[in-house]
This record gives C-alpha cells, structure tokens and sequence, in this order.
C-alpha cells in the first residue's frame, strides 16, 4: 500500500503544498539566485500565499537548505551505486564523473542548486547550512578514491581530487550550458572527460608515489 493510500486528506493536502513550494522554489533560484529571489517570487510562482510559505518554512535560507541537502544525499546515492563496482583509479575518476553528467542531464534547475551552492561556500558568504552537505559530498568521492588506492593518500591530497572533480563538473558545465545549444552540453562535456581523467589520475599516481617516498625515507632513519 502506498504512503498516500493511508494518508488524510489534509496529510495529503500538506505535502501537496509543501511539493508546490519546493518546485516553485528550484525555478525561481535557477533563474534568479539565492540572493536576489524573493519569497514572494516563490509563492507567486507556486501559487501559494505568503503566510502558507511560513508554515513550513521560517526563512528562505531554510528552504535553500532542503533543496540543496535533498539534491546532494541524491547525487552522493548515484555516485557510491556506480562506483562500488569499479577497482582502479582511472575507471572510478570516470565513473565519478560520467554520474555528474548523467545526474544533472536535463535538470537545469538542481545543477544551479549545485553551483551556487559550492559558489557561496567558495566566496565564504551566503546561505548558512548547506556547508554539511557539500563536506559529505566531498568526502564521499574522497573515500571513494582512497578505497581503490593500493598506496595511502595524504588527506590534502584527497580533499584537492574531490574539489578539482567538483570544480571541473560545476565550471565547465556551467560554461557549456550557456555556450552551446542544449542538445550539445553532454557531447562536449564528455569531450574533455578523458583529458581531466588521465591528468587526475597522473596527479593521484604521482603523489602517491611522492608520499610513499617520503614514509621510506622515514622509515630509514
């Protein structure tokens, strides 16, 4: 039986509402950004009034702060499901970003969600909250990368991999987004995926062959 079956009508009613809020609110930042749209734009857009918004949301950072953890415990699902098969450095860094590709196709408004949300963490200013999901994020591909590793990783190592990866799908795609015609975005994504790839991975390589020079030498002293 599904939830709704057994559900009340105004249990229905509430989350019906509590869906238009969010779906008016994903629209509204991709076109407006966090900073400048409004709650009126949102409960304009979802055909709400304003005292309805502050139901089931105090501000409009609480709203971002869904949006943006909803978005990212999705994405962190996708990665971990289609990297657990895969048992070198190269394949994975692949996969990793085959499954950004594959997760922001055709969803404009989460890859906004995306960008601005790692914008305003860079920038060191904006929305409070979202910094949890965006560490997890990060650390999800970093342990990723460490569990196909036959020699250790410093952890500054690990953590400028999982930035350089979420740095490439956030620049690049936002670039090919408003250079090319939609049709062409994932073309020339995947394009310049093999060259980021082998150049994360000579990095990787190289630094893990740096670090275990280094414990050798000492080890020998």
């Amino acid at each position: 039986m599904r939830a709704d079956d057994s559900a009340t009508r105004t249990e229905r009613r509430v989350r019906a509402t509590r869906r238009k809020i969010l779906s008016a609110a994903r629209i509204v930042f991709s076109e407006k950004g966090f900073n400048q749209a409004r709650i009126d734009d949102i409960t304009e857009r979802a055909d709400v009034g304003k005292g309805t918004f502050y139901n089931y949301y105090e501000t409009k950072d609480q709203l971002v702060q869904e949006l943006v953890e909803t978005m990212i415990r999705e994405l962190i699902k996708n990665l971990k499901a289609n990297g657990r098969e895969r048992s070198d450095l190269s394949s994975l860094i692949d996969s990793i970003i085959e499954t950004h590709i594959h997760f922001f196709s055709n969803r404009w408004e989460d890859f906004a969600l995306f960008f601005q949300g790692r914008t305003d963490l860079t920038l060191q200013h904006g929305v409070d909250g979202i910094e949890k999901p965006y560490a997890d994020y990060l650390a999800c591909m970093e342990r990723m990368i460490l569990r196909v590793m036959r020699t250790k990783l410093p952890a500054n190592v690990l953590s400028r991999i999982a930035c350089a990866i979420a740095g490439f799908v956030s620049g690049y795609y936002a670039f090919a987004v408003i250079a090319s015609n939609d049709e062409d975005v994932d073309v020339v994504f995947n394009s310049l995926k093999g060259a980021i790839v082998a150049g994360l991975v000579r990095f990787v390589n190289e630094a893990a062959l740096l670090n275990q020079k280094e414990t050798d030498k000492n080890e020998a002293r």
